[in-house]
Order: structure tokens, then sequence, then C-alpha cells
């Protein structure tokens, strides 16, 4: 018989995917009997599983707890943040939250699943906070590799925590206006009881590079090939 386990007064963390590993990304807050779900991402298979293309996070946790959870927040649009929820927003059965761009790609995707009519996704706008059950959630517009790029302030009766998703610090992003490192330091001296960070190759000392010599970089390959062709 598995534990009924609910929230009580307190604030938990539990990562069912994408800790320690890139991919599938899938985050619960628990609060106030209530839990959140941050993402719901899958990743793609390896030569370690031959025969297999996708690989998806254990839900059964939140599975066994559906009627203690309150919602889904999505982040962005990559696939190791979104590309699960196909298969399992309509067994969760739970509204979703994303920006514009990120609830476009959902939507497709739910389009194309035949289920698009059975989901609630609901659109945020800006930086405005909104509630999912206890949890008051606002978006922080954060430098990637795709447009909308967010991380999230979760305000609780315990606390703020920062969770921040896939991000890095770039002088010259593309695509957005992104928070820059002084309101970041802000946001830490308003006070947060923890930052949930997610960074691949974070250990790396060495910058990653700025979203604006990508660009120009292919710019200048795109020009050879025309001059040449």
């Amino acid at each position: 018989m598995k534990k009924d386990f609910t929230p009580e007064k307190e604030l938990l963390f539990l990562a069912l995917g994408g800790s320690a590993e890139i991919g599938m990304n899938v985050n619960l807050y628990g609060c106030d009997g209530k839990w959140l779900m941050v993402d719901l991402g899958m990743t793609f298979s390896g030569d370690q599983y031959p025969g297999v293309d996708l690989v998806f996070a254990d839900l059964e946790f939140i599975e066994d707890r559906i009627k203690d959870l309150a919602g889904i927040v999505l982040t962005h649009g990559h696939e190791d943040h979104i590309g699960a929820i196909p298969y399992f927003a309509e067994d969760l059965g739970v509204p979703l939250y994303a920006t514009p761009f990120t609830a476009d790609l959902i939507r497709r995707k739910l389009e194309e699943a035949g289920i698009l009519g059975e989901i609630e996704l609901n659109i945020i706008e800006g930086t405005d906070s909104f509630a999912v059950g206890p949890f008051d959630i606002s978006y922080v517009p954060l430098a990637h590799s795709i447009a909308e790029g967010n991380g999230l302030i979760i305000d609780t009766p315990y606390g703020r925590i920062f969770h921040t998703g896939d991000w890095k610090l770039d002088e010259e992003p593309i695509v957005g206006e992104p928070t820059t490192e002084e309101e970041l330091t802000e946001l830490g001296d308003a006070g947060v009881l923890a930052m949930v960070c997610d960074s691949t190759n974070v250990f790396n000392p060495e910058p990653s590079g700025s979203e604006g010599a990508v660009y120009r970089g292919l710019m200048k390959k795109l020009s050879a090939t025309r001059a040449s062709g």
C-alpha cells in the first residue's frame, strides 16, 4: 500500500527528472497540502537504449497523489522541458501555465495529439504574479537559446524560491530582453530562501559565448555560401 503523502505546513522540493542529468526536466514543489509541477520534459534516447526513441521521467509519485497536484508551470519551450506534455497532460488533468511563445508550442503539440480541447492552457503575459494553489508565481526573463526563456519566482508562506530553468548571462542576446546581472543581484538582496538552478556546463569555468556571436558567425557563413554559389 502506497503512502498517501501530503505536504503539511512545510516547503518541499522533489526532482522526478532532470537532476544530475540533461533532459526530461520534471520538478515538484510541495506546500500546504498541494504540489506544483515545474516543467514536464523528455529526453531523446541514445545508444544505451536500442530501439527506444524517447525517455520520460517516472511520474508514479505524483500520479499516486494526483488530487494534490495544483498545476504545471513551464519555464520555456525546449523539448526537455515541454516534450512530455502531450503524453501525460490529459492523465494529470491539471491546468498548464506558460508564456505566449511557449504556450503556442504546447498548443501545437496538444492539437497534434488530439487533446487540445481537454487541457486548460493558461497564457501568462509579462511578469505579473499568478496563483497556483498556495504558490504565488511570477516569470523572470533569462537569456537562453530560445525565445522567452524564463526562471520562476515562487513565493510561499515559508520563503521565496528562485527556480532558474535553463539560463546564462549574455551581453548580446538576440531575442528578448533578459534580466541583467544587476537585476538578479537585486532579486537576491530582496531575500531568497533557495535557488534551484539548472544550467548545462555550469561547472565549466569558461564563458559559453554570446548568442550575438553565434548570429554573426551564421551570417558570415551564409554570406560566404551565397557568394560562392
